[in-house]
């Protein structure tokens, strides 16, 4: 059998991705991208009625869209989604496990409630949720899965101490996931969005003087566009990346490589 080659190797006509937390935002960003490279979707998000928006949005490109409810921090929760996800499609060739949330607090003041929240849901849910998909893959002897980290999976910043420790933990966790899945044909990697403006940071971006001193430190002189994933997820879910797994890819316009505005040169004597 000749392998894809060109755009096919992107082609993702016939495969069927499951999106956790595509209501809004960046899940229902990259759900787009891999519904315009040919997929059938199934989207979550906690409750199923937020998604009516989402799933009009993505019929348009096409393809079905199927929606369910999913509770990352609920283990049955994720067990019925899965089980539901398997018997609408038939098949789950793309897991893309993006559900999160973000509890911004300088570290004195974070909760205990506060670190179980974001850690059961980002870390605990992301794991549990990719060993379900995992289990119906491993009988097909192929799946892509890609788990949703962040640049503070590799930077630390102030206020997000539980948040960067759940998304280092995934980095590290789709590491040891692709060596436990590799031999069953699965590969698992982390796409990792730098400073991109979402619900849940938008305080942030209002706050000019805020936004100038981050687009200084990005190479690339601006904060990320959603559409800036697109290529990204679809290369992650398709065979172009049939030989990478256990990789962490930052989209983040070059920030993680600490780069700051050079002084202007002094003028001699």
């Amino acid at each position: 059998m000749t392998a894809p080659t060109g755009p096919a190797l992107f082609d993702l006509t016939g495969r069927t991705a499951l999106v956790t937390g595509a209501s809004r935002g960046l899940g229902l960003q990259m759900a787009g991208a891999l519904a315009r490279a040919g997929a059938d979707l199934v989207i979550t998000a906690r409750r199923v009625e937020d998604l009516a928006g989402s799933r009009a949005t993505l019929e348009a490109h096409g393809h079905r869209v199927t929606t369910l409810a999913l509770d990352l921090r609920a283990e049955a929760s994720i067990r019925d989604c899965a089980a539901a996800a398997i018997e609408a499609a038939g098949a789950i060739d793309i897991l893309l496990n993006n559900a999160g949330c973000n509890i911004r607090k300088p570290a004195v003041e974070v909760t205990w409630d506060d670190w179980n929240t974001i850690l059961d849901t980002n870390l605990r849910g992301t794991f549990f949720m990719a060993q379900a998909m995992a289990r119906h893959m491993i009988p097909r002897g192929k799946g892509r899965i890609i788990n949703i980290g962040s640049v503070t999976s590799v930077f630390g910043y102030a206020g997000l101490t539980p948040y960067s420790a759940s998304r280092g933990g995934v980095k590290q966790m789709t590491m040891s996931l692709a060596d436990d899945l590799g031999p069953h044909g699965i590969t698992v990697n982390c796409l990792a969005p730098g400073w991109f403006r979402t619900a849940q940071n938008d305080v942030m971006y209002r706050d000019t003087e805020w936004v100038a001193y981050l687009t200084e430190r990005i190479p690339l002189r601006r904060p990320g566009k959603a559409e800036d994933l697109d290529g990204a997820v679809v290369f992650l879910a398709s065979d172009a990346s049939a030989y990478v797994s256990g990789q962490t890819l930052l989209v983040d316009g070059g920030i993680t490589t600490g780069s700051t505005r050079a002084l202007p040169a002094k003028k001699p004597g």
